[in-house]
Order: structure tokens, then C-alpha cells, then sequence
């Protein structure tokens, strides 16, 4: 069972929900509109907010499943590793030719079921950051280096290592919106400017 586990936890990262939402319930190929990434920012943008929604709490929980399947099956694993597996089929899919998300939506779900308190933390240390900057790749590559330090406390050492490739697999996966920052050309959230102007 502790082979099988990860396995499955990849298959279960693999869903692609921004397709399966977009395809489904507003017949658009969501690869082919935006940035082409399978995530909830692209669904966000290209399909709004509903839509975006419905992805990005897909995507959550894929994570948390997959970080949950040791506990259910009662295999001995740490889940974790198994949840590190359902990241790695979230940003390549089998089910979409292996170009999926950035990884951010389902890392969140693996600490989720880990450690509640720590994702709800980082939740808010998120979208203070999108407040401050308006960049939702910039926070979240900043969400990922505060997972790290925070995780520095506990003393969690699978947790810190686990950490450590979150936070490098997100920063990585956002080579290229670090580039368009630096060239002022990466698209910024609009929401809190529309509530100001209320």
C-alpha cells in the first residue's frame, strides 16, 4: 500500500479542474486564453470569479486528499510525501499532457490537512501581500518563503525539508512572472482599486 499511495496521489493532482470547469461549463479551453496555465489565477482572469473559485477549491483539496490517504488507508507513510505527490501531478498532469498549474493551490491543501493553523496563517500572510503589491504571483512566491521560515519554528524536520521544496517549486514554476515584474508588465489584481472607488 505505501507504493500504491503515491500513485494515486499523483493521479489525484492530476485532475485538471480549470479544465474540467472551463471546458465543461463555459465550453473554453482555458490553455488556450491568458497566461495558458491550468490554475485558479488564469480561470480567475480568463472565466471570473466564479469559475476561479470553483478551481482553486478543487485544487485545495486535491492536496488535502492526497495528504490524507495514509490516514485512510492506515499505511504507514508520511503524508507529506504522499501530498508532495499530488503537487507533482497538479503542475504535470497525465491527464493534460503534463502542463498543469503552478503549484500553488495544492501545496496549500497538503498543509492544510497537516497543520490547519500554519495554512490559515499563510492564507492571511497571502493576501496581505497581494493588498500591499497587487501581484498574485509575487505573493505567492512571498507566502512560500514565509511557509519556510515559519516552518523553522516548529521543528517539524520532514515539514522544513517538504517546505523547502514548496517554496523552491513555486518560485521556480514563476520564472517567468518574476521577469515580466521586473519589466512592469505582469497583470495586477483590480479587485481592491474597485472597492476603494465605492
Amino acid at each position: 500500500m505505501e507504493f500504491i499511495l503515491p500513485i494515486l496521489a499523483y493521479l489525484i493532482g492530476s485532475v485538471p479542474f480549470a479544465l474540467v470547469v472551463g471546458k465543461l461549463g463555459y465550453g473554453v479551453d482555458i490553455r488556450e486564453h491568458g497566461s495558458g496555465n491550468l490554475g485558479g489565477t488564469n480561470t480567475f482572469r480568463t472565466l471570473g470569479a466564479k469559475a476561479g473559485l470553483m478551481v482553486t477549491i478543487g485544487d485545495i483539496l486535491k492536496g488535502t486528499l492526497a495528504t490524507a490517504l495514509p490516514f485512510l488507508f492506515d499505511a504507514n507513510i508520511h503524508p507529506l510525501l504522499v501530498g508532495l505527490f499530488a503537487v507533482i501531478g497538479h503542475v504535470y498532469p497525465i491527464f493534460a499532457k503534463f502542463k498543469g498549474g503552478k503549484a500553488v493551490a495544492t501545496s496549500g491543501g497538503v498543509l492544510l490537512f497537516y497543520n490547519p493553523v500554519m495554512f490559515l496563517f499563510l492564507v492571511l500572510c497571502f493576501f496581505i501581500a497581494l493588498y500591499i503589491s497587487k501581484y498574485v504571483s509575487l505573493s505567492s512566491m512571498i507566502t512560500g518563503v514565509f511557509l519556510f521560515v515559519y516552518t523553522l519554528f516548529l521543528g517539524d524536520l520532514v515539514l522544513i525539508i517538504v517546505a523547502v521544496f514548496l517554496a523552491l517549486f513555486v518560485i521556480i514554476k514563476h520564472r517567468a512572472n518574476i521577469q515580466r515584474i521586473m519589466k512592469g508588465t505582469e497583470p495586477k489584481v483590480t479587485f481592491f482599486n474597485k472597492r476603494k472607488r465605492t
